[in-house]
């Protein structure tokens, strides 16, 4: 089974303007799902109608083969579905450390557990350590995205949905959040990847969907996306 089905779903944010359009796919467990496609595609739209801050026209969503289109995403995050969103996902008046504690709450009456979750995190990107005392006002773009992603990865969710890891880092930046990306995967999250780093997400996923019109125009295994790279690459970019 399926961990997440997306079943033929329509969904916009303008009654009678549908952005998806009667969209297919499937994530299976302990995977890494790609998708790309051109800007305006229908991309983002889709990892928000997931995740419950838009709500299908037609369709369905599964989780495990549970219905979740009519859910909040308050409910979506207590099946253990987290958000990464393209934009900066944290508190920015907290410090690092406290944004953290939040991504933690679900252990909070465990100081033990809290404490090994936060260094665990902080094995992971060291320069959360250096900055566990500051505001996330005072971070860098680069720093701002690790700890979004460090955030919803605390607890080790089952699905893990991520808007465009790399968007304007520098490629060290975005090379450790990537190796990040594929360690949960190695720990047994889920991954649902949105990314406009055509190469790293073939590199990095095991199944891929290319979308466009908020459609599935091609779908396939790695190797299949890898084999035709430069045609993707231009479609992907350009419409096909």
């Amino acid at each position: 089974m399926a961990l997440l089905e997306v079943d033929h779903v329509a969904a916009g944010y303008v009654e009678g303007i549908d952005i998806l359009a009667d969209i297919a796919l499937r994530v299976e467990p302990g995977s890494i799902t790609g998708i790309i496609g051109p800007n305006g595609a229908g991309k983002s739209t889709l990892l928000k109608t997931i995740f419950g801050f838009l709500h299908p026209r037609r369709g369905r969503i599964l989780h495990g083969g549970r219905e979740i289109q009519a859910l909040a995403p308050y409910a979506i995050k207590r099946l253990g579905i987290s958000y990464v969103p393209q934009g900066q996902n944290i508190f920015p008046q907290l410090t690092v450390e406290e944004n953290l504690q939040l991504g933690a709450w679900i252990a909070r009456h465990d100081r033990a557990g809290v404490a090994s979750i936060l260094e665990r995190a902080y094995a992971t990107f060291p320069r959360l350590r250096e900055r566990r005392r500051r505001r996330a006002t005072s971070l860098s773009g680069g720093e701002a995205k690790m700890l979004s992603l460090a955030k919803e990865l605390v607890n080790d969710p089952v699905l893990l949905l991520v808007d465009e890891p790399s968007a304007g880092l520098a490629p060290r930046i975005a090379h450790l959040v990537y190796d990040e990306l594929v360690a949960a995967r190695a720990r047994g999250v889920t991954l649902l990847l949105i990314d406009q780093n055509i190469t790293k997400a073939v590199e990095i996923s095991d199944y891929l969907y290319m979308i466009e019109g908020g459609q599935v125009r091609r779908e396939g295994p790695r190797e299949h996306f890898a084999d035709q790279l430069r045609q993707i690459i231009r479609d992907s970019l350009l419409g096909a």
